[in-house]
């Protein structure tokens, strides 16, 4: 499935085209995937609307890809693929673990082509063994939406007994949902999203409340994890959390049409008392590995909707409208 072109839904319901392009060509160090299963991430609308950075086109999107490698390295393992398709390795980010920061980062489905296809090549020191007890669909939405829902859920420092704010309950929140009351099985988990659903659906896993963003829960929270696009959420989590408290934003962009109300936040109320806002950026392949070791170990495992990979832009226009019920995978 290529994207040829910045456009718009749902003025455009077919935003990508169902071509034949060749079977890619593994170079050295490179290896050769059959892909069995994609993840849908909401990024992918971000890339097609133009709201990240210019993805290379045409390109094949998808960054949750899982599959069996056909050419290379370790043939016939199951591995996965996730947004980080390789980084310098030499900077001191890659040197110190932090190599999602790394300035020649690429990103799989953006920069290089990704798995929305039948066949992809991939680093081979870029890619992910998938633990046993995963199916495909299960394993593909944990290569994105759980990696850096670990990854906040580990930067928002929060410890078992206390509580957190999760702002916004699609892909990603519904597995920092199943992990925090799995890792930290005493802490008290808040859902703060606009869709009734998905409010009845964090109450089935185990929230202990759900409710509108504009609404408050009977306690101040520890930690907040923000996936939303809109300020309006980060503004309302600093109001929530109390003294000491991080507000963790999973996001990879904010709406700008919403901006100036960043420039009416009360400091008193919002930001003194050392309260902290931390933005995550991308995944190491440290964070994938972990997390993938740790949910197989929980038990943690996404709910999901299956597509056909001709359906891709069916499945992009419901998480345009809104229809998500914890995450979309196109099986190929």
């Amino acid at each position: 499935m290529l994207l040829r072109e910045i456009t718009q839904l749902p003025q455009n319901p077919m935003p990508l085209t169902y071509s034949e392009i060749p079977k890619p060509t593994p170079e050295a160090g490179e290896v050769l995937l059959r892909v069995t299963a994609c993840g849908v991430c909401h990024t992918e609308l971000d890339e097609i609307e133009g709201r990240t950075p210019p993805p290379r086109l045409p390109v094949v999107l998808g960054h949750q890809a899982v599959g069996i490698i056909e050419e290379g390295e370790n043939k016939g393992q199951r591995v996965g693929v996730a947004w980080i398709a390789s980084a310098c390795g030499e900077c001191n980010f890659c040197k110190s673990g932090q190599e999602n920061l790394c300035p020649q980062f690429k990103a799989t489905g953006r920069d290089v082509d990704g798995g929305y296809a039948e066949y992809m090549k991939v680093r081979a020191d870029f890619v992910h063994p998938i633990p046993d007890s995963f199916s495909d669909s299960e394993a593909a939405p944990l290569l994105c939406a759980g990696a850096i829902g670990y990854r906040s859920l580990r930067l928002s420092n929060l410890q078992d007994g206390q509580s957190l704010g999760l702002m916004g309950f699609g892909g990603s929140n519904h597995l920092v949902l199943k992990l925090a009351r799995r890792k930290f099985p005493n802490a008290k988990v808040f859902v703060f999203s606009r869709n009734p659903k998905e409010r009845e659906f964090a109450l089935s896993l185990g929230a202990a409340w759900a409710g509108g963003i504009d609404q408050s829960p009977l306690e101040g929270l520890d930690a907040v994890i923000d996936t939303t696009p809109v300020w309006g959420a980060v503004s309302e989590a600093l109001k929530r959390v109390r003294p000491g408290g991080r507000v963790v934003i999973n996001a990879i962009r904010k709406e700008e049409s919403d901006k100036s109300i960043l420039s009416q936040l009360d400091y008193p109320s919002q930001l003194w008392m050392e309260k902290e806002i931390k933005s995550v950026a991308n995944v190491t392949r440290a964070d994938v590995r972990e997390f993938l070791q740790l949910a197989a170990e929980a038990g943690v495992k996404p709910e999901f909707q299956e597509y056909d990979l001709k359906d891709a832009n069916h499945a992009l226009l419901e998480m345009k409208r809104g229809k998500i019920h914890g995450s979309k995978v196109l099986r190929m």
